[in-house]
């Protein structure tokens, strides 16, 4: 068993919260990781294991999420309505996600209902029922919910957006799948997918808020016995495929253009970046907030606020393990996406070639600092941060240096950042624009 401890306190601005970070690895690879907050009353817990749509093949696609899914329906010690009682009759909180890269399950419950909340979770992730007629029920949820963000615009230019940067990769798979492979799920993949990947040496439990790390221990070691690595090599090696390198999109800006039974023009410009293990990933983060996060940014102000041609406008940078996505967004009328994509043009070029004002800089530095540990307020905030840093960095990242590698950003690491970022051939844009309608005569 080996065993990790840091004591740190956080200060920004005068804003001070001692914590204690504790690691444990057990003798079966289970990593059990907390934040202690003296004087916090709330526990926010997640058991995260290291799989996601990315470890998927085209066959399988949505398969994780799918299984996310099935271990809510009952398990072998729990039924559905007993799993949904178990933590709120207690005023706490339980649910689960999936992402690329990962799935989680999670609770938020008082200090002293951290042993239900712990006993819950492991029943999910190791004892699932998973029952054929359960399966079968749930492919009608899940096959709603996919109707659901073909209906959502927002939703489904992100993921024609992934698929073209990432074309014949796991990256582009949506993490919700397609209609034909939900329908070809069955309890012996399932069976094989929870086998495979639901083992401890990809399975983290972590904790922050009022927990001592020994009483986690304890209920960890109570309540869970995934069985270790099987011995058998994992797909793909690591589980991982490998991704494709931030610039490496030949042959020009490409184009998509649908349209749909919508009001207005959904746009969006994205490109393939460095991930989060990037060496220049804090220049991005400030090169991002600069650009097009809050009403402050460039976009807001001159696209909305100057120009008014949008009610919202903004960039995005989603930073995965080893690669990443930097883009932008906005929605306008039909008559105006020329206007839009040329304003769009413009504040690339100008952020390209003209110096960063240092005072624009510093304010942005401030914003990031400050959101940052307004954020960590919360408690599922600092358990995201912690089982974040443990599967991309392999360990505990302090806050302030996080905080102090944000401050070290110039203007020359900037200037930098968009000469490489906003070369416009670089990106790939989708457009859904509005049904042609008939003319009357």
């Amino acid at each position: 068993m080996t065993k990790f401890r840091i004591s740190s306190l956080d200060q920004v601005a005068g804003h001070r919260v001692a914590s204690t970070y504790k690691k444990t690895i057990l003798p079966s690879g289970l990593r059990v990781i907390s934040e202690e907050i003296p004087h916090v009353r709330s526990v926010s817990v997640g058991v995260w294991v290291d799989v996601g749509s990315v470890h998927e093949t085209p066959e399988t696609n949505g398969i994780t999420h799918f299984l996310e899914h099935m271990v809510f329906k009952a398990t072998k010690h729990r039924s559905t309505r007993a799993i949904a009682e178990s933590l709120e009759a207690l005023g706490g909180y339980l649910n689960a996600f999936t992402t690329k890269e990962s799935t989680c399950f999670y609770a938020r419950v008082l200090d002293e209902h951290l042993p239900q909340a712990v006993d819950v979770i492991s029943d999910l992730v190791q004892s699932p029922k998973l029952s054929p007629s359960d399966i079968e029920k749930e492919k009608g949820v899940v096959l709603e919910e996919l109707k659901n963000v073909e209906d959502d615009p927002d939703e489904k230019i992100q993921d024609i957006l992934e698929e073209r940067l990432f074309p014949r990769h796991p990256l582009g798979f949506t993490v919700l799948g397609r209609e034909e492979t939900i329908r070809s799920f069955d309890r012996r993949a399932l069976l094989r997918h929870l086998e495979t990947w639901y083992r401890a040496q990809h399975t983290l439990v972590v904790a922050a808020g009022g927990v001592r790390h020994e009483e986690l221990l304890g209920h960890v070691e109570r309540y869970f016995a995934l069985p270790a690595a099987n011995g058998k090599r994992q797909p793909r090696d690591s589980g991982k495929p490998r991704v494709p390198q931030a610039g490496a999109r030949k042959g020009g800006a490409e184009e998509i253009v649908l349209r749909r039974d919508v009001q207005q023009a959904y746009m969006v410009r994205g490109r393939v970046t460095q991930g989060a293990r990037g060496a220049n990933r804090h220049a991005l983060m400030v090169l991002n907030t600069l650009f097009g996060d809050g009403m402050s940014s460039r976009l807001n102000q001159q696209i909305r606020e100057r120009h008014g041609l949008v009610y919202a406008v903004y960039s995005f940078l989603n930073l995965m393990k080893d690669v990443g996505i930097f883009g932008v967004s906005a929605g306008t009328d039909e008559m105006n996406v020329e206007k839009v994509s040329g304003l769009l043009r413009k504040e690339f070029e100008r952020l390209r070639t003209r110096p960063i004002p240092a005072s624009e800089l510093e304010r942005t530095k401030s914003q990031i600092k400050g959101s940052t540990v307004l954020g960590l307020e919360s408690m599922s905030a600092r358990m995201t941060r912690l089982a974040t840093g443990e599967l991309y960095f392999g360990g505990y990242v302090p806050l302030e240096s996080f905080l102090s590698k944000i401050d070290a950003v110039t203007v020359e690491d900037m200037h930098a950042a968009a000469g490489e970022l906003l070369d416009p051939d670089g990106f790939v844009g989708v457009s859904i624009l509005p049904l042609l309608r008939e003319r009357s005569t």
